[in-house]
């Protein structure tokens, strides 16, 4: 088999030997106990990069949008968020399990909401309703495609929510390829919100972790929960080394997974069967639709992939998800693009 090709996310990076070296020096304590120095420099960096009060370091970015919105709400509450958000699929009903909350499904193009939607779905108070009591964006938008929130539309319903006594999160595993796209800082989008969490094994490379931010007040909340549900580690300065590389050596770099899935989509655009609108790829992720014509599923199609050896992922009956990251160089996005079009030219299996 040709070289292997892993287009499925962002996270199957492996980390760098840099990353590798920092990770092995670490200086590392009890980290229940508040011994590690290096988780503590962590917190504190994130905190100041996201211009918040403080900072909390955990497992994965479930944690970190589970702990945040177990911080902010009480059972019975419910939550406002758009339907495609990673919190309804790809969080194993955790806000009900883990907090007892609802949530009211929006919608809205490419993982985006409207301010006049969020006013008109705020529920008024009433013995017989669920409180509207937390408003979560994700930015940047997985299933949206890699969608990037525009910073006042942020501000048009983040206001809304406020005025409405509603607390804000920010979903931002991918927020650094949103600041990447636009040039805007992290804590300016962060500003209009009471938490945000990011991911730092996402585009950045880093084996895993994510981090949760807001007042001291609510970080404290966030930590006790993090203990609650099982996520606070004892010597993980070991993983918080590779989020501080991370943050000061990848960040810089997420433009070139950007024209790398620019480049992917205008190739991908030319193959005959597939279905997508290049201009609308604005980070690291390409999506494609299989056109009536193309007479396999997503996942036949995926399994013709993995034995050209190209992984890809699919998100629907008739849809595939490609994501560029660090070990994608732009050669490999040639080929990538050559295999995924000899794939959809193939015959169909018989039967």
């Amino acid at each position: 088999m040709d070289a292997l090709i892993d287009l499925r996310s962002d996270t199957v990076t492996r980390p760098t030997p840099a990353m590798r070296q920092a990770m092995a020096n670490a200086e590392v304590g009890d980290n229940v106990l508040g011994d590690d120095p290096t988780v503590q420099r962590l917190e504190d960096r994130i905190a100041q990069v996201m211009g918040k009060e403080a900072g909390c370091f955990v497992p994965t970015g479930t944690m970190a949008n589970q702990t945040a919105i177990r911080a902010q709400t009480e059972p019975g509450d419910e939550i406002l968020a758009h339907e495609d958000s990673h919190i309804i699929h790809y969080e194993t009903g955790a806000p009900a399990a883990l907090s007892g909350c609802m949530i009211r499904p929006l919608r809205g193009p490419r993982g985006l909401i409207d301010a006049d939607l969020v006013e008109a779905m705020v529920r008024p108070w009433s013995q017989h309703f669920p409180a509207s009591r937390l408003l979560v964006v994700e930015n940047t938008h997985n299933r949206g495609g890699g969608s990037v929130w525009p910073l006042e539309q942020v501000r048009r319903v983040t206001e809304v929510a406020r005025r409405h006594g509603l607390r804000t999160h920010l979903d931002g595993a991918r927020l650094w390829n949103a600041c990447a796209a636009t040039g805007i800082a992290p804590a300016k989008f962060a500003a209009q919100f009471d938490t945000v969490s990011c991911c730092f094994s996402k585009g950045l490379g880093a084996p895993a972790g994510s981090a949760v931010c807001g007042t001291k007040e609510t970080i404290a909340r966030v930590h006790r929960f993090r203990k609650m549900f099982g996520g606070t580690m004892r010597q993980s300065g070991i993983l918080a080394a590779a989020a501080l590389h991370a943050l000061d050596h990848h960040r810089e770099r997420l433009g070139e997974d950007h024209r790398n899935a620019r480049r992917l989509a205008e190739l991908l655009a030319r193959v005959p069967g597939l279905v997508l609108d290049a201009g609308e790829v604005e980070t690291n992720m390409v999506f494609f639709d299989l056109g009536p014509d193309v007479p396999v599923s997503a996942a036949q199609l995926c399994d013709r992939l993995m034995a050209a050896g190209v992984l890809a992922l699919p998100t629907g009956p008739r849809r595939v998800r490609t994501v560029l990251h660090l070990d994608v160089s732009a050669s490999m996005v040639e080929e990538a693009a050559r295999r995924i079009a000899a794939a959809v030219a193939r015959s169909p299996a018989p039967g």
